[in-house]
This record gives structure tokens, sequence and C-alpha cells, in this order.
């Protein structure tokens, strides 16, 4: 019998292990896209991620005949379980070769961790939580991901299963091509600003970023706490997101809804900037600068990453002038395939929507969990 090894992460040299062991699994994946390894120093850095401010994070490593095979993080949650009454704790960059005896020693050794933090199931993939990267890819595998979405080998799906995890949501990513509005959704934008004469949708204005940024996350504390699977950020881990966007932000994509003057909601449309990435292969030096700089004009697909209304202005066509403007300015820069991701499996508003402007599931992910 083959021997296993558990190595909890502990060193700088053990963490870059445990960075770079998908280039190994994916060398021959054309698909995968490479994160940037600078980025992911810095994530899982306790002294940079606000993440690790209010939970505990423990990143493990399996290695066969002394040869790293797998890898796993086993994190709480604590604004989550707050928020949601419960002992959830949650599993993570789950990254492995098609070995059943891998799979069953990271996921115990993840739970036995957990257990230890007095959580009573294990959920997951969360990198770390919903409001990262999340989900395992099972429908999709021949198309790279868009921007800050997953991917994986096909094998993970039967790996997971045969642990004792069981689905608890599948979340869509509907992808659309077209070089022309429809004139449906010309006819409904112009409508309802007919209409709604109080209604306005500005773009960012990055020269008053400081003020927007208050806007937005006003917006986001009141539009989103019903979502289902919803992390409450706090004001540190929101502006961390929002800096580590900022490099890559359209201001003109990103949409601020107000009625009255007062704030609506907003959408955020980012270029697919993996079609960058894929061509960098983790390096920003020493080519991948001049890399990221020739090819940031030539980025011709979107991803729809989050689009919210606050409770009192839902129902109202808000959500229409979103899609409207997204696709007018959109078409303007250059922009002619969307990706609407992602999207909850019986959210049934936002997937007829999707489908009535053309769009079609083009990858599904997938939560799981498993009592402990």
């Amino acid at each position: 019998m083959t021997s296993l090894q558990v190595v909890e992460v502990k060193t700088k040299k053990e963490l870059k292990e445990f960075i770079k062991l998908p280039f190994k699994l994916y060398k021959d994946d054309p698909y995968w896209v490479a994160p940037l390894i600078g980025d992911q120093l810095a994530f899982f850095n306790s002294a940079k991620n606000p993440y690790y401010k209010h939970s505990q994070v423990q990143l493990f490593l399996i290695r066969k005949s002394g040869e790293t095979v797998g890898r796993i993080s086993a994190h709480t949650n604590k604004m989550h379980n707050q928020f949601h009454q419960d002992k959830k704790g949650f599993f993570g960059f789950f990254d492995l070769i098609n070995d059943q005896e891998v799979a069953h020693l990271l996921l115990e050794t993840a739970t036995d961790w957990l257990q230890k933090q007095a959580c009573d199931s294990i959920a997951g993939p969360y990198n770390f939580s919903t409001n990262d990267e999340c989900g395992l890819l099972v429908q999709g595998f021949e198309r790279s991901p868009f921007v800050m979405m997953t991917h994986n080998h096909s094998y993970y799906e039967k790996l997971l299963v045969n642990e004792g995890f069981t689905k608890v949501k599948d979340l869509y990513a509907w992808l659309l091509e077209s070089n022309e509005m429809p004139e449906f959704l010309r006819k409904i934008g112009e409508g309802i600003l007919a209409k709604e004469p109080s209604f306005s949708v500005r773009s960012l204005d990055k020269k008053n970023l400081k003020k927007e940024v208050e806007t937005v996350f006003t917006i986001y504390q009141k539009a989103w706490a019903q979502n289902w699977g919803f992390v409450p950020m706090t004001r540190e881990e929101f502006d961390a997101l929002v800096q580590s966007l900022l490099p890559i932000v359209v201001p003109e994509l990103v949409f601020i809804a107000e009625v009255n003057g007062e704030p609506a909601g907003f959408s955020v449309a980012l270029p697919d900037y993996n079609e960058i990435l894929k061509r960098m292969h983790g390096k920003v030096l020493p080519f991948g600068l001049f890399k990221a700089l020739y090819y940031k004009n030539k980025i011709h697909s979107l991803r729809v990453i989050t689009m919210g209304v606050v409770n009192e202005y839902q129902n109202r066509g808000i959500d229409g002038l979103f899609y409207y403007y997204t696709w007018k300015i959109g078409l303007q820069l250059g922009f002619n395939i969307g990706e609407f991701s992602w999207v909850l499996e019986d959210n049934d508003k936002m997937n007829k929507i999707a489908k009535h402007l053309g769009a079609s599931i083009h990858k599904t992910y997938r939560l799981y969990d498993r009592v402990i």
C-alpha cells in the first residue's frame, strides 16, 4: 500500500507548494487559467487578507511517495455562522490527482480540523466564501472560465460524491454572444426611463471614488442580505475587494441606479481578464506585464459579476435598466460576448431573463455539504 502523508502548511515553502500544485495538475488542460502567484501569496497572507481577522484557516497538502498530489483548505467563517445562526465549516482549494484514497484523506483531514473548531458540517468548495470563487465545475469543461470563476477536472465530482458529499445548490453561468441589442430590450430600457422619471442610472465616477464606494457598500448591505448563501463582508473586506478589482474595472460598465437621488442598486460587469491571465502563466515578470498591456484592448468578453436592487425598489424595472445599459455601453466599447454568473438554479426570475435575452447555460457549478 502506497504511503500517504498529510502536511499541515506552515512555512512559506509549503505555501508555495500549495499554490503551485494546480500548475502541475492542469499542465495538459488547455482550459485552465493560472492565477497570478503573487496574488495567491497575498490572498493567503493573514496580514493582508482581512478574512483572517474574523475566521480561522488551515491549509493541507497530501504527499504520495514524497510527491505532492493533493491540497485542501479547511476554514471557519464567523461572519457566515453569525448571520445564519449555524455551525457550518468549509473547505476549498480542492485539487488532487484522480485517486479516491487521496480524496478521502484530504476531506477527512479537513473534517477533523473543523470538528475541533466545533463545526457540525462541512460545505464547499468555497475559496473562502460566496464573496470569493466558489463551486465545483460539473458541466461545461470545454471552455475556459470567465474572470473570478473556477475550473477543475471532471473527476472531482465523483471523488466528492464517493465521500458522502451531497448537492446543496447548483450555480449557473449563462453565456450570450451578440453584436446588437435585442429590440425588445431597447424598448424596455427606454420605456422604463420614460415611465419612471425619478429613476436614473449612471456609471462609476472614479474621480469621487471614496464617495462611490460608500454608496455601493450601502446598497450592498441593503440589497444582498436576502440572497441565498449571503455572507456579510466586513468593511475592511469590502474595501480590499474594491482595491483588488480597481485595476481591471471599466468605470463605464459599473452602474449605480438612483431614485430621486437616493441609491437604489448597482451592477458590475468586468472584462474577462482571464483571456490575458492564460497567456501569463501565473507570472507578471519578465514578459507578463507587456502581455497584459498588449492584450488589454483585445478583450471582447464581459462577465456580469453582480447585480442588486434594494428591496423597496425591486420589481420596478431597475434590473432591466442594468441589462439595457450594460448591453448598450458594452457594445460601444467593443464587447460582444457576455457571461451572467453566477445565478442560483432556483432563481427563476433571473434564469428566465437570461433565457429571454438569448443566453444559454454553458457552465454549471455545484456546492456540496456533509454532516460531521
